[in-house]
């Protein structure tokens, strides 16, 4: 009989941690065990008696309980789980962890733990938005801790925007995946299945079986929108639909996966953190920031221009005079910039979308940008916003042409060789 998974529950202070009693009931029905580490904050929004109830094991809540210490420590209570989920993660609790503090019982465990960690921050949209959280972010991201994105919606502030906690049953599912088993039926409903490619499947093996395990993989999608005033920009039709497919496929191949997302109406596959940006120069920052990692997929159909200087306020149409001038400049070329960058990854893969002499264009723009593979899209039909894709595998020493497939099999067959590569 397989061992029940076991959980170490991290609940930080905010208005979200009352989540965490139906996260424990979830966690319980699905067969783990959860114990509770409570940090001062947390105390003040539920109780130790509550979450002891629901776990039906002791509640811990400080650093220097000599009771605690005598039966078991600190550092073991750390390291017999299976996962620890910080939840909510507030600003706070991500700053100390990307600082290495370690100033309380919840922050020491952290530090000192071998196990696998995933957060999921829940705050402020502003606190959300502001750089250092978004530093605080990538460094985790950078040392290998799992983030689970927040939600887009209203808060208990009465402000609106990225920072809620996402549903208990969300993040459940979440858990299930980095544990590499399969969310117990029941416990989501189809209609939320519905919303992700990879919700409720199994995936490979648990990570240090995964053939991705211990890979950063860097991933842009989308396009890019250039404003040129307050109603207007240029962009193009790029759906993100095959981005976000190599995303899923590379975090359920085991791969810490950073995907850095134009505006796409798409949501977030799992495992997988994700970073939107609008315009071309928000997305060459981020994809700095996201660096150093393994492997790069730069999927995004980056916009070529972008207005050299965006109106402040809207361009007015007015009758019998000439047309309004519209100076571009060009945006930076983020693939061959990546391409001579001191952390240049180790495997660097580029998309061409391309409509005639497909090869030749695609072999062309191999040498131009200096890569290691050119994935060609002939878009010269729907692919654009499309649910199949035809590519062509250009490579410094042969071209693979595949089929007409829908994009997730794409997806999979591209991580496939990835792993043949590396």
């Amino acid at each position: 009989m397989t061992k029940p998974k076991h959980i170490l529950l991290i609940i930080g202070g905010g208005i979200a941690a009352y989540k965490a009693s139906e996260l424990i009931r979830l966690i319980k029905k699905a067969g783990m065990t959860v114990r509770c580490v409570l940090t001062e904050s947390g105390a003040q929004f539920v109780t130790p008696m509550t979450l002891a109830a629901l776990s039906e094991n002791e509640v811990h809540t400080t650093l220097w309980s000599l009771k605690d210490e005598t039966e078991m420590g600190h550092i073991q209570l750390s390291r017999e789980a299976d996962l620890v989920v910080v939840c909510p993660a507030t600003a706070n609790l991500l700053a100390k962890m990307a600082g290495g503090i370690a100033d309380d019982l919840a922050t020491t465990l952290l530090l000192a733990t071998d196990t696998p960690v995933m957060v999921v921050p829940a705050m402020n949209v502003r606190m959300w938005d502001h750089p250092a959280t978004q530093r605080n972010i990538a460094q985790l991201s950078r040392d290998k801790i799992r983030i689970m994105p927040p939600e887009e919606g209203d808060m208990a502030c009465g402000e609106y925007g990225p920072g809620r906690l996402p549903e208990p049953h969300a993040i459940l599912e979440q858990m299930t995946h980095y544990l590499g088993e399969k969310t117990p039926t029941g416990l989501i409903g189809e209609h939320e299945l519905g919303a992700n490619p990879l919700a409720g499947q199994p995936a490979f093996a648990p990570d240090q079986h995964r053939p991705l395990h211990g890979k950063h993989i860097l991933i842009t999608a989308g396009p890019t929108r250039e404003p040129i005033d307050p109603v207007r920009y240029i962009a193009n039709r790029s759906s993100g639909r095959q981005g976000f497919a190599i995303a899923a496929a590379a975090a359920e191949a085991g791969a810490q996966v950073t995907l850095v997302a134009g505006p796409v109406n798409l949501p977030t596959p799992a495992g997988v953190m994700r970073i939107d940006v609008e315009t071309a120069l928000e997305m060459e920052a981020a994809v700095a920031q996201g660096l150093p990692c393994d492997v790069a997929i730069m999927v995004a159909a980056v916009a070529d221009w972008r207005a050299d200087v965006r109106a402040e306020q809207k361009i007015k149409k007015q009758q019998g005079e000439a047309l309004a001038p519209l100076d571009l400049v060009e945006n930076p070329d983020i693939l061959a910039g990546l391409a001579k960058h001191e952390h240049r990854p180790a495997l660097l893969i580029g998309f061409a979308a391309e409509t005639q002499n497909i090869e030749e264009n695609s072999r062309a723009k191999l040498a131009k940008k200096g890569c290691d593979w050119i994935i060609a899209n002939d878009v010269s039909g729907d692919v654009m916003g499309g649910a199949e894709n035809s590519v062509h595998i250009v490579t410094q020493n042969a071209t693979e042409i595949w089929e007409r497939l829908p994009k997730p099999e794409v997806a999979r067959r591209i991580i496939s060789k990835i792993i043949e590569e590396i």
